[in-house]
């Protein structure tokens, strides 16, 4: 079997966030991996966070797209980042890859807009495209609405509406996971006991919601903090692996 080809940058459009890296594995892959990350939809934080993660999921036979977009103090925000989203997930579409599974995995910000992505085509803004097939959230922002009134993020979830200042801001329904409830794909929301970033009840909110809703939805508590779920050493990273091992 001859090695992985060299991860590839591809761009879905003309700003300089609008673009992914492909990572494939040696053979053919198993499945598509949209790797989204987080950092509170601020322009602060890119892709590289999703860099291990993609590089290792390569190695073990899925195709990583992992992907940036415009953030909040980079030319992002509401509709902007969403519309990145779309267009990078909907780029998949000319990779020549098997898209029968393409599963989400975003961690914090990235958490909420990979199962945003889940039912962005429910939406004529974003209809028609490449249809994701399950999600998995690492420690997800899933209810922008308690997220705004917890202080999830201080005022991340205002700078992304575009509402910073307004007393009682409405969250739209269509760029809000809990709002969305139920998919009709299925979500594993991993998320550490003791996060202190964004509270492990986002998680459990969000499960209590979809499964009464009649949706596939699962919580995948593991031990740590915000941040154990993109450690590739930590057993948070392994439930991880395991959920993708189920759906390959």
């Amino acid at each position: 079997m001859t090695g992985a080809p060299a991860p590839r940058r591809i761009e879905y459009g003309d700003h300089p966030a609008q673009f992914g890296v492909l990572h494939l594995p040696a053979g053919e892959p198993r499945g598509v991996v949209v790797v989204v990350h987080g950092g509170f939809w601020r322009a602060q934080y890119d892709l590289s966070l999703g860099t291990p993660l993609a590089e290792d999921l390569a190695a073990r036979g899925w195709a990583a797209w992992n992907i940036e977009y415009r953030r909040v103090g980079g030319g992002g925000g509401t509709p902007e980042t969403f519309d990145d989203v779309a267009a990078a997930v909907d780029a998949l579409a000319g990779l020549d890859l098997d898209l029968s599974s393409v599963v989400t995995l975003g961690h914090s910000a990235g958490g909420h807009l990979g199962a945003w992505a889940a039912s962005r085509t429910r939406h004529p803004r974003w209809s028609g495209g490449v249809e994701v097939t399950g999600v998995i959230s690492q420690a997800g922002v899933l209810d922008l609405r308690r997220a705004l009134d917890d202080g999830v993020g201080g005022s991340a979830v205002a700078d992304l509406l575009g509402a910073a200042g307004v007393p009682e801001p409405v969250v739209p329904a269509e760029l809000d996971p809990a709002q969305q409830v139920p998919l009709d794909v299925p979500v594993w929301c991993v998320h550490g006991r003791s996060d202190d970033i964004v509270p492990i009840d986002q998680s459990e909110g969000y499960v209590a919601a979809a499964t009464a809703a009649g949706a596939e939805a699962e919580l995948v508590a593991v031990a740590g903090d915000h941040f154990v779920v993109i450690d590739l050493d930590s057993a948070a990273w392994t439930a991880v692996v395991e959920v993708l091992d189920r759906r390959g």
